[in-house]
């Protein structure tokens, strides 16, 4: 089975009036198709940007990105990018809201409605389809914010810190969501997170950045406790 996603010696710098700040060096790693695997790292450490170029906003500087074999760009449909604010229009119902994607890009299809109706009704936001952003919780904002990037039915989905701002009882909603997905679609995931207790009880694989490069990477119980990961990111 080849990788879903195979990114090779990825590298990237800001480059600036003040001189040149490495963001990514030497990135590399595979997702299999169906595979799950989060990202951590302490902030600035380039996991946002390691997303937006796999989603093909940016460009590396070197090394390259391939989805299925062929280069990522930007706009590419066959890639699911939830961002960490739910970017819910409130002038828009939720209905209106998860049907916004398949409207910009003309797909609102009976077969697509309907499974827009299914998703809705998947994960228990039915009966709020004619209610607006502001009068749900952050947790059923985000699910609605995860059915409007479902509806695309992208082959790998992005997901960048989904349970920031978020209490206990609603990281449990979106923990219980997420594995819905994976379960339920068996859809290719990569998760930026800094909810260690999320990743944890999600994920199959994690790979830990550090000042823009790779500390370590594999099953998820093994990097935890790597020593490293333990002193650079986690504490003593």
């Amino acid at each position: 089975m080849k990788p879903l996603l195979d990114i090779t010696d990825v590298s990237l710098s800001y480059h600036s009036l003040s001189g040149e700040t490495p963001a990514l060096s030497h990135i590399s790693f595979q997702l299999m198709p169906g595979e799950f695997l989060a990202i951590v790292g302490p902030s600035g450490c380039g996991k946002s940007t390691l997303l937006n170029l796999i989603c093909g906003l940016l460009r590396p500087e070197q090394g390259q990105i391939l989805l299925d074999g062929t280069p990522v760009t930007s706009g590419d449909c066959r890639i699911g990018y939830m961002l960490q604010k739910d970017h819910l229009l409130e002038w828009r119902t939720i209905y209106k809201n998860v049907l916004l994607g398949l409207e910009i890009r003309r797909e609102l299809t009976a077969e697509k409605l309907a499974y827009v109706n299914q998703l809705l009704s998947d994960y228990g936001l039915d009966k709020f389809r004619s209610a607006h952003p502001s009068e749900l919780s952050g947790g059923m904002r985000q699910r609605a914010a995860l059915i409007r990037t479902l509806a695309l039915k992208p082959e790998l989905l992005l997901l960048d810190e989904p349970a920031a701002g978020m209490n206990p009882n609603e990281t449990k909603e979106l923990m219980e969501t997420i594995s819905f997905v994976r379960d339920h679609f068996n859809m290719t995931i990569l998760l930026i997170e800094h909810d260690m207790k999320l990743v944890s009880g999600i994920c199959e694989e994690l790979t830990v950045l550090n000042f823009g490069k790779v500390l370590a990477q594999g099953p998820t119980a093994e990097v935890l406790n790597d020593p490293q990961v333990i002193t650079a990111y986690l504490g003593e």
